[in-house]
């Protein structure tokens, strides 16, 4: 389903000019020309995220954002502003604004700042359900699976603390689900939370995005602009990949987190922070701390509190769970009607491993609903990938060496890699996006793979 977009803009020209970008860019847009239309387009067309210019006729930015925030609190805004002054930004920002963009601005950061918008505007919807299911399955989903059971156990008392906490999963096990749950269970959860992909920001620009910059501190710096520290403070920061974070942003981000506060690209003055910081890894930084691509002192920072978040294939008494849950919330987001499941296929999605983890069972179920057409998804809606797995291990183990199982999950991962390549033309930022795991990381697994140099043929 496509993302909806308002565009709130008096200026034709540039109405119509972004309009037209984030078409492109698969999204459905509503262009409106000042603030009044914005708040009406709110109620009828139900946007994912809003976009607000601040000089406006009828209401102002400013005004359309504080009205929208009464109608609906958790509607995503984002802020555009043409003023020298950073004060109206920011202002927008403390009463509820997402981010903000600044005329003029670049189309790729503008996309890239919208991208971002969606996904947070999804995953609050996405939590918002998940605590309605939870909220009246929680001692099933709880007794059903010690180890997720002992993570929320831990996950509540380092939320009482104002500990620095660094999560361990592999890619789609629900790190960014467990740093907002010990942001909401916090004294800070009436705070910002912030979150940032280190692996999904080019280098030029990451400092910018973790510092912020000052007017004319680069070529493209047309105004100031706080970066995620001050953003989150008072709340949470939650640094996603930290792991692919380079190595000279690691010693500024090493300063902030000793000093707790931040100076801005081309800028003098040290601005004071109260963050808390939650990191998320699926990485060993033990090891990259040994290869010299992560710095010790800075993981000593991070490692605080620990917390191990286990695969789906070592906890998949929460398989049948997790897909119920998932197929009502594409029963609602696609418009289907599927009712069951049968037991055969329950004992595929049981026997395959899930490179993927949580992301990738929910893909596997989304795929079977759409080709289900009777209201029950059976094994042969399956994906080839999960159809195939139970009979190979069974061959593999007969007929191998002890080293099976790992190479059957190579192979799965592999073709997984491959699927998605494919799903998406190619195009490996989308890829990554797709599989929850950052470029540089896609790139080490297809050149594992024999995949690098792979093409749509």
């Amino acid at each position: 389903m496509k993302a909806k977009i308002v565009v709130a803009d008096d200026e034709p020209r540039i109405r119509k000019m972004i309009a037209r970008l984030l078409t492109d860019e698969g999204y459905e847009v509503m262009p409106v020309e000042n603030g009044r239309e914005a708040v009406e387009a709110l109620l009828s067309f139900h946007p994912d995220v809003i976009l607000l210019d601040q000089q406006m006729p009828v209401l102002t930015g400013v005004e359309a954002l504080e009205e929208i925030k009464r109608i609906s609190p958790n509607q995503v805004v984002l802020f555009v502003t043409a003023f020298g002054s950073i004060s109206l930004a920011v202002d927008a920002v403390k009463k509820g604004a997402y981010d903000f963009i600044e005329k003029p601005f670049d189309n790729d950061k503008l996309v890239l700042t919208v991208g971002r918008a969606v996904e947070h505007s999804r995953m609050k919807g996405e939590l918002s359900t998940l605590k309605k299911t939870l909220g009246e399955k929680q001692s099933s989903v709880i007794g059903e699976n010690t180890g997720l059971r002992q993570t929320m156990i831990q996950v509540r008392r380092v939320a009482e603390t104002n500990a620095t906490v660094l999560i361990h999963g592999e890619s789609g096990t629900g790190k960014e689900l467990i740093a907002r749950a010990i942001h909401t269970n916090s004294l800070r959860a009436n705070g910002p939370f912030v979150a940032i992909n280190c692996g999904a920001i080019p280098l030029t620009l990451m400092e910018s995005e973790l510092f912020g910059h000052e007017r004319g501190a680069f070529t493209d710096a047309k105004e100031a602009k706080a970066g995620t520290f001050e953003q989150a403070d008072g709340g949470t920061l939650f640094l996603d990949e930290i792991g692919e974070l380079p190595l000279d942003a690691q010693v500024k981000l090493l300063r902030v987190l000793e000093e707790r506060k931040i100076t801005r690209i081309g800028g003098k003055k040290a601005i004071p922070v109260d963050v808390r910081i939650v990191a998320a890894t699926n990485r060993n930084l033990d090891d990259e701390v040994k290869d010299g691509r992560f710095r010790l002192d800075l993981l000593y920072r991070l490692n605080v509190f620990t917390l191990i978040l286990p695969p789906l294939r070592e906890r998949k008494e929460d398989i049948p769970l997790l897909t119920n849950f998932f197929i009502r919330k594409y029963n609602r987001t696609l418009s289907l009607d599927v009712q069951s499941i049968t037991p055969e296929a329950v004992k595929l999605l049981g026997s395959y491993g899930w490179p993927g983890n949580v992301r990738d069972l929910e893909n596997a179920v989304q795929s079977a609903m759409i080709l289900c057409t009777d209201g029950t998804i059976r094994p042969e809606h399956l994906p080839d990938r999960v159809k195939g797995y139970e009979l190979a291990e069974e061959q593999s183990v007969a007929g191998s060496g002890g080293n099976s199982i790992r190479e059957i999950n190579a192979q799965i991962e592999k073709e997984l890699i491959l699927e998605t390549l494919r799903k998406h033309s190619f195009n490996r930022t989308l890829t990554a996006e797709a599989l929850n795991i950052s470029r540089k990381t896609l790139f080490n697994k297809m050149k594992r793979y024999g995949l690098d140099s792979a093409t749509d043929k």
